[in-house]
């Protein structure tokens, strides 16, 4: 039955009866959720622009860079604390989470405004830990509805799903700098006011449109998401080509305008895509209704009663393990040695590249580079933190489909690299920074999308939404470590030998980074080692087909759909040759 015909069919009537049903298709659809995900983690993206405005909080305090980083430690904190949003997202609708998050984005970032503003008498560190605690889960909040949604919505593509998803939310703090150019100019103090009200308001329109949606069989789906990944990388581009501009040449307002009604051009293109591709979906789930409806009566062929969905306890066989691929319950995947492993390499793999982009300014500054290059730095790394996403989200899915490799050991690959941003900071050279920029952001990108595509992969998808938030945890762990004992401790230990202190405790010198990172490097190159360990013990799972059952489930459905066509044909040449004999008799 072709679309066409299905969309043709009935009288006016009929006929605005199916566009509203289209419209509400496509408004309650999974690609419309898709669109609309994209968006909102292009929002969260500004938990990445804390560089950016660190050094007011750090002027507001007057206070050294241990503090400063016990805030940034806050930050992460709150960000990956998602445990209670994972047990939300178990029993509450994927709308409420978002409101929720919606509220808790503007409280936290609006408070810590306030604060850098003068508007806050003597605001203490304590103060500013709470409210980015505050601000920053938001960001999980938002994290937990979305990624789990979207990837029980795509389940056969979840690489490429996480790829895409986590990419607009590396890309998201490029964005959103373009805009705050637009609004408030270079003034840095007014991006927080951004990253509290326009975050906001952006997951406030979309709540009720990210949802879990019934699958229907979708034809030539990874070729949609390659249109959404073609649309990704034009924006990726021409933020990174307006970065590079805007170093050499002075933009005006009209000038940041005009950007910004481009950049909103691009983001938008994606919804063309998803009212397409919802066209395509309806008419399929017209065609699918149709053809159930008629299967008890063609020759009993797809009469099936499906087995019911036995209970499990949550602590239920916590030593007595499922194999790989199949739901785990919570206490069995966080007890399992492959958890275990795969922890520890993000605590030593996030943590180590958060606490490089966390210091950024300050390496920046310590290295005698510019506001204007530090700025640009920090861009260059959202844009090739994005890149990372993308490129390990879709070359990860396609290596493993055409080739079995697994994602570990593009993970070992990944960290491996990463050293090599690490000691270009610790053993810099001129204009080191920004390649260093580059290494560390698309290093960072890389990872993300693998961890969790490896979480929901080995543990199942029942209960992604609390595994998804216990990985998380790793990001807080690995950088208070990292961060705060680390790269803080030698940073103000070397301003009080250099005799800083007088000038608030601010560190000059190549010096002031040698030691952290150079531990930093060491650290990374231990996460490579013990994530070939992962390769090692899940090498016979990623061999497999690791997506059968998925793709079973859709097989049938397309199986049914086939036959129930060649019936109707047969059926449709049997009239044809009974009315034909008929007029011949005549």
């Amino acid at each position: 039955m072709a679309v066409s015909t299905m969309l043709s069919v009935g009288n006016d009537g009929t006929r605005s009866v199916e566009i509203l049903s289209f419209a509400q298709q496509v408004v309650l659809g999974r690609w419309f959720a898709l669109f609309a995900s994209f968006l909102v983690m292009t929002g969260a993206g500004g938990f990445y622009l804390f560089a950016y405005f660190s050094k007011d909080i750090k002027e507001t305090l007057k206070c050294d860079q241990t503090t400063l980083n016990k805030i940034v430690f806050y930050k992460e904190l709150g960000s990956n604390i998602g445990i209670i949003s994972g047990l939300m997202a178990e029993v509450a609708p994927p709308w409420c989470l978002l409101v929720l998050s919606s509220a808790i984005n503007f409280i936290g970032y609006f408070k810590i405004w306030e604060g850098v503003a003068g508007r806050v008498v003597q605001p203490t560190a304590e103060y500013f830990c709470f409210y980015i605690t505050v601000g920053g889960n938001s960001q999980i909040l938002a994290n937990t509805v979305v990624l789990v949604t979207c990837v029980k919505n795509f389940p056969e593509r979840r690489g490429v799903i996480l790829g895409l998803l986590k990419g607009f939310l590396g890309i998201g703090g490029a964005v959103l700098t373009q805009i705050h150019y637009a609004i408030y100019g270079h003034e840095t103090k007014s991006i927080i006011l951004l990253i509290a009200w326009l975050p906001s308001l952006i997951t406030l329109l979309f709540a009720y449109t990210i949802r879990e949606v019934r699958i229907v069989k979708h034809p030539n789906e990874f070729r949609v998401f390659f249109q959404f990944l073609y649309v990704s990388l034009i924006l990726a581009f021409f933020l990174f080509i307006l970065i590079i501009l805007q170093k050499k040449v002075h933009f005006d307002h009209l000038a940041y305008t005009f950007v910004v009604v481009a950049i909103m051009g691009l983001l938008l293109i994606p919804l063309f895509i998803a009212i397409r591709e919802e066209l395509v979906q309806w008419n399929l789930t017209r065609i699918t209704r149709f053809v159930k409806s008629q299967t008890v009566t063609i020759h009993n062929r797809f009469i099936s009663t499906p087995l019911p969905t036995p209970k499990t306890s949550f602590f239920e066989n916590v030593f007595n393990k499922p194999e790989r691929g199949e739901d785990y319950t919570f206490l069995q995947a966080i007890l399992s040695i492959d958890m275990f492993i795969l922890y520890l390499t993000m605590i030593i793999g996030i943590g180590s590249s958060f606490t490089a982009i966390d210091n950024l300014a300050q390496i920046g500054e310590s290295h005698g580079y510019s506001t204007e290059s530090i700025d640009l730095i920090i861009s260059i790394v959202s844009i090739f933190n994005f890149f990372g996403r993308i490129f390990s989200g879709f070359a990860s899915e396609i290596l493993l489909e055409k080739f079995k490799f697994p994602r570990p050991l593009m993970l070992t690959f990944t960290l491996l690299i990463s050293c090599i941003g690490h000691i270009l900071v610790a053993f810099p050279f001129h204009h080191s920074l920004y390649i260093a920029s580059v290494i560390i952001g698309f290093c960072l990108g890389s990872q993300i999308p693998l961890y969790f595509a490896m979480i929901s992969e080995i543990f199942g998808l029942k209960h992604y939404s609390l595994l998804y938030n216990f990985g998380q945890l790793s990001c807080p762990v690995g950088s208070y470590v990292l961060n705060v004992l680390v790269a803080g401790r030698f940073y103000d230990e070397e301003a009080k030998m250099v005799g800083n202190n007088s000038i608030g405790f601010t560190c000059k010198g190549e010096l002031c980074y040698r030691n952290s990172f150079a531990i930093l490097t060491g650290m990374s190159l231990l996460g490579a080692v013990i994530s070939l360990i992962l390769v090692k013990r899940t090498n016979e799972f990623y061999s497999g087909d690791i997506y059968k059952k998925f793709r079973e489930d859709m097989d049938s459905l397309k199986t049914e759909v086939e036959l129930y066509t060649i019936d109707t044909k047969i059926e449709s040449d049997s009239v044809n040759v009974g009315s034909q004999s008929t007029d011949t008799s005549m």
